[in-house]
């Protein structure tokens, strides 16, 4: 295991493709893509790239913390107790757990992404 991990920002590996459980669509039909990079401390540390395509979901982050990095696209995300926040490519944020709210992709975004569970 090495101490020093490279993101890859656009992977040539195929990536697993998903799309949002049924309870959690509002509107559209987003699909999401991800690449997981590395994973460590007997799996509560997870890394790599998501996309989404346009479409509007839930957000219910329960106890895991993510950060993420905005590397092209668009979202705007609306907490459940707050105002709308849009961010786009060179943006970075924070979901800490018990986060809820609306995730709208606008253009289709991709992103780094580092969750701890």
């Amino acid at each position: 295991m090495t101490l020093l991990q490279t993101i890859d920002t656009n992977p040539a590996a195929t990536p697993r493709e998903s799309k949002p459980l049924p309870e959690r669509l509002i509107s559209g039909d987003p699909s999401f893509k991800t690449w997981p990079q590395d994973v460590t401390r007997g799996e509560m540390i997870h890394t790599g790239i998501w996309e989404a395509t346009p479409g509007e979901t839930r957000s219910i982050k329960g106890e895991t913390f993510e950060f993420c990095h905005i590397l092209s696209g668009i979202i705007e995300i609306t907490p459940d107790d707050g105002e709308p926040m849009l961010y786009k490519a060179g943006d970075s944020f924070i979901m800490k757990p018990g986060f809820t709210g609306v995730w709208k992709t606008i253009e289709t975004v991709r992103k780094i992404y580092v969750t701890i569970m």
